[in-house]
């Protein structure tokens, strides 16, 4: 259990305060013996724009690589090469090369980058349910807000 959970855990049991909430529980947030814990890791991995829009969609179906970058909008050759690289080094995206003229390459999830779907579908929905509420949470915020520099 991570030091802030075993805290929050150990004071609320008898003093009736609520119990660690579900990230301070969660071992992907416990800090291990460098500093880091793994949160952290998978989030420098996917939490980049453009690694979440491959990993979205490469879920439907492997593609070939220029088929995969009309699929980004935005997205440029080097940023795309890079980001499938880094994917394909995390284990979350295979690349198969066919021997032909010229070579033919394909990308797809691997089992590792399939799982992550789950997760990445969860926060979509999350997204898409409270969209309007940090739409207007913004709106307020920079209405109230002094302008820069005054």
């Amino acid at each position: 259990m991570n030091a802030l959970a075993g805290n929050a855990a150990a004071s609320s049991d008898s003093e009736g305060e609520a119990p660690a909430s579900l990230l301070q529980a969660s071992p992907g947030f416990e800090a291990e013996e460098g500093g880091g814990c793994p949160i952290r890791e998978v989030l420098d991995r996917v939490g980049d724009t453009w690694s979440l829009l491959v990993i979205i969609n490469l879920q439907p179906r492997p593609m070939r690589f220029n088929a995969l970058r009309r699929s980004i909008e935005g997205i440029s050759q080097r940023m795309l090469t890079v980001t499938l690289r880094s994917l394909e080094r995390d284990g979350l995206v295979s690349r198969t090369v066919r021997p032909t003229t010229p070579p033919e390459v394909e990308y797809a999830l691997t089992a590792l980058g399939r799982s992550i779907a789950v997760p990445i579908g969860a926060l979509g929905d999350w997204a898409a349910e409270n969209r309007a509420a940090l739409r207007a949470a913004r709106a307020a915020f920079d209405g109230v807000q002094p302008a820069a520099g005054k």
